[in-house]
């Protein structure tokens, strides 16, 4: 109970900082409006999908990419906090040791999940239907879940092993922009040169999306010859998160040890 107690104060503090400064909600609300509407109306009149609208082709694309980008303010957070001195000053605190990585993560699921809603919200808005049933629809928002939980760890761990938040910026954009756009995120395997549509195909955002339009009910684009991960999306992408999350739990729990020991 203390361990709950002191993690829902810190998740607390950590939303405050919300409150104060909105601005730190701008890549998951503003960002995803502005792709679903830049990409519905000024290209989605020229996009093709073979079987159905490209306009509820495109959500899961845009869901998956939101989510991806959510490793950013994770990692910028904590690189902040140790580069300020903050962990060190909660370390003097009578409070449960795991309680700030406990509140982090909730504080930061918590905004991945308001983006979440933007995203639907605003696909609702220009026309994205679910077509499954309730327990199909239940598990693609429970993939959603799963797939935030696993990058808000992954950029924990980025945030512990960079030495200052600048440097967590520029490894996101770096490594995040190439696979979230070299992937079915936005457009179908099929327009793709040959060696773009291969890259596309065997990446792993791709499969998350196709994942997510496969529990919707929305259209898949999948090319006859689709590699082995894209025709068993679903199965791929719950395996692969919880594997995100066998590897990045431990790994941020010891790099925290070790960078506020001493």
């Amino acid at each position: 109970m203390s361990v709950l107690s002191d993690s829902l104060v810190l998740a607390r503090r950590n939303l405050e900082h919300v409150r104060q400064i909105p601005e730190k909600l701008l890549d998951v609300t503003l960002q995803p409006i502005m792709f679903v509407l830049l990409f519905t109306y000024v290209f989605g009149g020229v996009i093709a999908i073979p079987d159905g609208s490209y306009r509820e082709y495109l959500l899961g694309g845009i869901l998956i990419q939101s989510l991806s980008f959510g490793i950013m303010g994770p990692a910028t957070s904590i690189a902040t906090d140790l580069q300020e001195g903050v962990v060190d000053r909660f370390r003097t605190l009578p409070m449960a040791r795991a309680a700030y990585l406990n509140g982090h993560i909730l504080a930061e699921l918590g905004a991945a999940m308001i983006g979440v809603v933007v995203v639907a919200t605003s696909g609702l808005i220009v026309g994205w239907r679910i077509h499954t049933d309730l327990p199909h629809a239940l598990a693609g928002f429970g993939l959603v879940v799963l797939f935030a939980a696993a990058m808000q760890w992954t950029g924990t761990l980025l945030g512990l092993l960079v030495r200052s938040p600048d440097a967590a910026q520029g490894v996101v954009f770096m490594t995040m922009f190439p696979m979230t756009f070299l992937a079915s995120t936005f457009v179908p395997l099929g327009g793709l040169s040959p060696v773009l549509r291969t890259i596309a195909a065997w990446n792993p955002i791709s499969t998350l999306a196709a994942a997510l339009r496969e529990l919707f009910g929305n259209p898949t684009a999948m090319p006859a010859d689709a590699p082995w991960p894209l025709q068993h999306a679903v199965a791929v992408a719950v395996v692969s998160c919880i594997a995100i999350l066998a590897i990045t739990i431990p790994l941020a729990l010891r790099r925290f040890r070790i960078r506020t020991t001493g």
